[in-house]
């Protein structure tokens, strides 16, 4: 669709969430270390910290602070990167705690309770349990090494050893409560992860797969603009402008007639199912609405669908079974078309037909010819005979046809050929080939003499490098093609020709579609008219 998706991508969110924690626990640190400093240097609170040694205070403050300066440049990643390396930073973070407890008087100052802080981000941010139980037990080696060595020098009481004990005992069961939760979320996330990234993977295959159907799709809102629409709602309505510009855009910039349907259909919510033009060049599609109950915008869903697949597939049966009649009537009016073409001539041989009566039989005999051509085009429509393939050098055929051409035709004009890629070869049915050829270059031929009075055509034969394709042109000097009748030129008996059958073009198009090629009308950059046969071609 030409809107992103609803989800952003999954992340690896277990390592984000670390960092994040990380972070957060540096953050507190720094906090922490300008805290012990402004302790001792501010005279109101001086007499808190440092009773016992206010040298080692500062000093420890001090060296604390630097550690956090440091922690802020790239150290600080590779550190959260290493379980090894968490260790130690834990381990700094208790020694510093611990001499700065010492140096203000042990278990009496309170600050050791900070370590329950530093414990439990051990927790959290190392990964392996065992190290994170390393840490809270040298937290709790710390506390009460540091209370027996004051009380072993007199500096404190021995009641100091039981609150150090308690306060060890409370390490452990913060350490383990936290790993306990932190397995816990680190499972549910996880999970959640998981579920999340299937989320984004099915969102996105349902955006690729609406974006590759051949249905177009648009979601209209209240104020008839088109919110989103895929790739082929873009190609049926407006091909020229790419899709992701399309978003916001009044419905009916794309088509007057489909803003009206839209309208009539929430007004009645009576669908019209016949086609109309989406563009100026007669694409035809066919429009469906469903409006979106759940959505708070009252919004609504526009189905497009391509009407020429449709229309082509019942015309090709139409032509089907039509051919199949016409053909069955052909075999029984050549018979008596023969007869009246053979009285004719004979007629004609007679000395006793006045020149008067004789144009008359000449008339007879040219609608005779015609009629027959008439005959001939529709039995090889109705036969429609599988092709037999062959694998055609086309400088080498093209040659020997042109030969030939010039044999069989009374008047058969210039022929110019030219070969852009001598070496090209096709697949081709060497028959149906020339068939389309002779179709295509007495075509030529004609119209070029109505204009300049010269029987001429060209006939060119080039490679498409990039598509891996032969492309045989034939090109003429003639009046060329009025635009509004290009799209009608190889339907069944269309012609602008009073001498026309309206066939041959169309046999043109269904003995390339036999042979998997393709026909167009491409006028040329400088205005001639160009019939234009692509076929793949052959290594």
């Amino acid at each position: 669709m030409s809107s992103t998706a609803i989800l952003p991508p999954p992340s690896t969110s277990s390592s984000v969430q670390n960092q994040l924690l990380f972070r957060i626990y540096l953050i507190y640190r720094s906090i922490l270390s300008v805290v012990f400093l402004l302790l001792i240097m501010l005279p109101a609170t001086r007499e808190l910290v440092g009773a016992r040694s206010a040298l080692l205070y500062a000093t420890v403050s001090g060296v604390f602070l630097l550690s956090n300066v440091a922690l802020l440049g790239a150290i600080a990643a590779r550190l959260q990167r290493s379980d090894a390396r968490l260790v130690v930073l834990f381990c700094i973070d208790i020694a510093c705690i611990t001499l700065l407890g010492d140096a203000s008087g042990g278990m009496v100052s309170g600050l050791p309770i900070l370590l329950t802080v530093t414990v439990a981000s051990s927790a959290v941010l190392i990964g392996n349990r065992t190290l994170a139980t390393l840490v809270a037990a040298l937290a709790v080696l710390a506390v009460l090494a540091d209370t027996l060595r004051l009380v072993s020098t007199a500096q404190i009481g021995i009641g100091a050893l039981f609150p150090a004990g308690l306060l060890g005992l409370l390490f452990f069961v913060v350490s383990g409560i936290v790993q306990v939760i932190a397995l816990r979320l680190g499972r549910a996330e996880e999970i959640a992860s998981k579920r999340a990234g299937e989320l984004y993977r099915l969102q996105r295959l349902n955006e690729q797969i609406v974006q590759n159907m051949q249905t177009g799709i648009l979601i209209v809102d209240t104020d008839n603009r088109a919110r989103i629409l895929n790739g082929a709602a873009g190609r049926l309505l407006d091909p020229t402008r790419p899709v992701a510009l399309e978003q916001g855009r009044a419905i009916d910039d794309y088509s007057a007639e489909l803003g009206r349907r839209l309208m009539h259909f929430r007004r009645t919510g009576e669908q019209s199912g016949s086609p109309f033009p989406s563009r100026e060049d007669g694409a035809e599609v066919v429009a469906r609405f469903q409006a979106l109950e759940d959505s708070e915008e009252h919004q609504t869903l526009v189905f497009l669908e391509d009407y020429r697949p449709v229309a082509a597939y019942a015309q090709s049966l139409k032509l089907s079974s039509l051919g199949r009649l016409a053909g069955s009537i052909a075999h029984e009016i050549r018979n008596p078309l023969g007869a009246i073409s053979h009285a004719t001539q004979l007629l004609q041989e007679s000395d006793k037909i006045v020149p008067d009566d004789r144009r008359m039989l000449d008339m007879v005999l040219s609608n005779s010819q015609r009629v027959n051509d008439i005959v001939e085009s529709v039995l090889q429509i109705s036969r429609r005979e599988p092709p037999r393939p062959d694998v055609l050098k086309l400088s080498h055929w093209i040659d020997e046809y042109a030969i030939l051409y010039q044999q069989v035709r009374e008047n058969p004009g210039e022929l110019f050929i030219e070969f852009v890629d001598p070496q090209a070869k096709i697949l081709f049915d060497g028959e149906h080939l020339q068939r389309i050829l002779d179709n295509l270059i007495d075509n030529a031929m004609r119209h070029t003499q109505q204009r300049s009075g010269e029987y001429r055509a060209e006939l060119r034969v080039r490679v498409d490098r990039q598509h891996q394709d032969c492309v045989i042109d034939v090109c003429d000097d003639g009046p060329g093609v009025d635009p509004a009748d290009v799209s009608r030129l190889f339907e069944p008996f269309f012609t602008k020709s009073s001498g026309g059958s309206g066939l041959g073009l169309y046999l043109c198009r269904e003995l390339c579609e036999l042979n998997q090629a393709r026909i167009a009308y491409v006028p040329t950059s400088d205005g001639r008219s160009r019939f234009q046969i692509t076929i793949h071609q052959e290594e």
